[in-house]
């Protein structure tokens, strides 16, 4: 399939995971893909291997949560690829722990990366798609959609997501630019390998994270993703898309 061909499609996390797949994926279908990551490193291996396939990829290093980063990437991205006409906002962080000992930090810091980063690419992103027409896919979660125990955090930054994305769907709907999400469950990431499980936590709580069929893969969610931000989907804004093994069921 080639349908990202002639198309700059910016996607951020790109370096590892969800993002790593989805980056993977569009270069596949022939975008020219800028792939942002705050690990600059991370995101020039997931470059070469889009280059290894005979894509064309780019990457530029980013703090989501950072406008000053944010608005220096997009600028550089615009410079260098051209206008985007895709954003897939995929950057995130998780952790557990018991909400009564979240401190104001950590809060704030999964907040800001996955819902203010989320908002900040959007906002940089959105004068370009309005001038030349595109799509935003954001990356929710499961965890946007029903209670999680042990992740307050992570759940409200998710649910933020969710609305976030269909009150962009709303404002823009009539100036032809599409806002959907993609909310995956458990997924087989660098970054569900690497949560710290608690050890007092409650076993029949924690079955709540598990998918009823299986975990997705990156690649499942990318082909979601890919979807979404086609043409193919010219018709859909404001979907949150479930790919969760049965959970949302």
């Amino acid at each position: 399939m080639n349908r990202f061909k002639g198309k700059i499609v910016v996607v951020t996390g790109a370096g590892s995971g969800i993002g790593r797949a989805t980056a993977l994926r569009l270069a596949a279908e022939e975008g020219t893909v800028a792939c942002v990551d705050i690990d600059e490193s991370s995101a020039q291996k997931t470059v070469a291997e889009i280059g290894e396939a005979g894509g064309n990829a780019s990457a530029y290093a980013c703090n989501v949560s950072d406008p000053g980063d944010v608005r220096a990437a997009v600028d550089a991205i615009a410079r260098d690829l051209g206008a985007p006409n895709v954003l897939c906002n995929i950057a995130g962080i998780f952790r557990l722990e018991h909400s009564t000992e979240v401190t104001l930090e950590q809060w704030n810091e999964i907040l800001s990366v996955n819902l203010t980063g989320t908002f900040l690419m959007a906002q940089a992103v959105l004068p370009h798609l309005l001038e030349n027409g595109g799509n935003i896919v954001n990356c929710a979660s499961n965890s946007g959609k029903q209670g999680h125990p042990y992740a307050a955090a992570y759940c409200a930054s998710k649910g933020g997501v969710v609305q976030l994305t269909r009150a962009l769907a709303i404002e823009y709907i009539r100036r032809g630019v599409r806002v959907n999400a993609v909310a995956p469950g458990a997924a087989n990431t660098p970054m569900s390998a690497n949560v710290v499980l608690l050890d007092d936590a409650d076993e029949i709580l924690m079955a709540k994270y598990m998918p009823l069929w299986r975990m997705m893969e990156p690649e499942d969610v990318a082909a979601l993703f890919a979807y979404a931000a086609s043409d193919e989907a010219s018709g859909m804004t404001g979907a949150i898309l479930s790919i969760d093994g049965g959970l949302t069921a």
